[in-house]
């Protein structure tokens, strides 16, 4: 193990890819979170491709309110669709056909693009896709969220072992909520994955994620 002066541990900030796509184990586990982190700490281009539900704030709007970013960094959904429900039931309700090709990568300026999906991997697009295919289709690495509850284990290296038999790149996990350092454990081990740990914030705005962001997202340098 790697370490600096007074024999502590070397630690370095993260690398993160050029372009990447945030997906999750289920969904309301913390994906919008994780990209307006993100957006809050990267010179970054935030786009959601499909948004499900309009009523209320929109991921998209979420993500441009907490990080303070400059709106030429937020693309535009390519579908917006009115019920909360997976892509491909709400594209029926609003007589919307969805069609993986729809799915290429906008041009940005910026030194990142983050991408966020709908939902889980398995999530339908429309009658014959899911979210997996979007990503293979678009072919950028994955960083995948899940919750760091009970219940993680299955749902997080199932969701692995589907991304690795697309032969889709997985770069880091992030687990979202009370730290539960044997899920960390065991997810590191058997996914052969980094895997970073993000507690609850009190507050959600621009610098809180920044410190948040500051505060976890170090990758330890191993032997």
């Amino acid at each position: 193990m790697a370490r600096g002066l007074f024999g502590c541990q070397k630690r370095y900030v993260m690398e993160f890819p050029k372009e990447f796509f945030v997906t999750g184990t289920d969904t309301g586990i913390g994906k919008t979170l994780v990209s307006g982190m993100l957006m809050s700490a990267l010179d970054a281009t935030y786009w959601k491709p499909i948004q499900a539900g309009l009523d209320e704030e929109t991921d998209t709007e979420f993500v441009q309110r907490v990080s303070k970013a400059d709106p030429s960094w937020i693309f535009p959904e390519r579908y917006r669709l009115e019920t909360p429900m997976s892509p491909h039931a709400a594209a029926d309700i609003d007589g919307v056909k969805i069609s993986l090709n729809d799915f290429e990568l906008p041009e940005y300026e910026t030194k990142h693009m983050i991408v966020e999906g709908a939902g889980g991997l398995i999530v339908p697009i429309n009658w014959e896709h899911t979210v997996l295919d979007m990503i293979e289709q678009l072919n950028i690495p994955v960083l995948l969220v899940a919750r760091s509850s009970l219940g993680t284990l299955n749902h997080t290296l199932l969701s692995l072992k589907a991304l690795k038999d697309r032969n889709i790149e997985v770069f880091a996990v992030v687990l979202n909520g009370e730290k539960h350092p044997s899920n960390k454990e065991t997810i590191e081990r058997f996914g052969d994955i980094d895997v970073f740990e993000i507690e609850t914030l009190q507050n959600v705005d621009s610098e809180s994620l920044k410190k948040a962001f500051n505060q976890n997202f170090q990758l330890r340098i191993k032997n």
